[in-house]
């Protein structure tokens, strides 16, 4: 799993050769740390999750995979283009995922050099225990208020953009 560091110098100048409002690049480079913080949350809360249930035999990033995987049946290098997974291990964790029965997979019959996965009966139990836990999460969340100002369907249409910026960013480097 990769990690974004972020180190926000003292006080921050534009790079040579922009001149964008520092609050803007203060901002932008705190909303870079938030979103990496709530990524290591969310880990650490399904760990706890699995850790208060006794599940014990998989890591965050592979429950993650399973949730992510949900029932749809995709090639390995689909779990990485439809955004299922972010990490750059993903051969690694299925064939664990294979190994421990949460994931079955089957080389594909239209293409023989690819093979497709899918959740068994025991990774979609652990499918629906990362649901439950978001559902409560987001039944808390929505109870305190805390989504309302933005509305978090405002915030997820400016990540939609950054997404996007970031996005078409990497494809003018190649």
């Amino acid at each position: 799993m990769t990690r974004l560091a972020l180190i926000v110098p003292a006080a921050p100048g534009p790079l040579p050769g922009t001149d964008p409002a520092p609050d803007v690049t203060d901002t932008y480079l705190e909303s870079l740390q938030i979103l990496d913080r709530l990524h290591r949350l969310m880990l650490d809360l399904i760990k706890d999750e699995f850790e208060r249930i006794g599940q014990d035999d998989l890591n965050p990033v592979q429950a993650l995979l399973i949730y992510n995987l949900g029932a749809a049946e995709v090639s390995a290098g689909e779990l990485r283009s439809r955004g299922m997974y972010q990490g750059s291990n993903v051969s690694y964790n299925l064939k664990k995922l294979v190994q421990m029965g949460y994931v079955h997979h089957a080389r594909s019959d239209m293409d023989r050099r690819s093979v497709r996965v899918r959740l068994t009966d025991r990774g979609a139990d652990i499918r629906d225990i990362v649901a439950r836990l978001f559902a409560r999460h987001a039944e808390g969340l929505r109870m305190s208020g805390v989504l309302d100002d933005p509305p978090l369907v405002l915030v997820n249409r400016q990540w939609r953009r950054v997404e996007r910026f970031w996005s078409e960013q990497i494809r003018y480097i190649y």
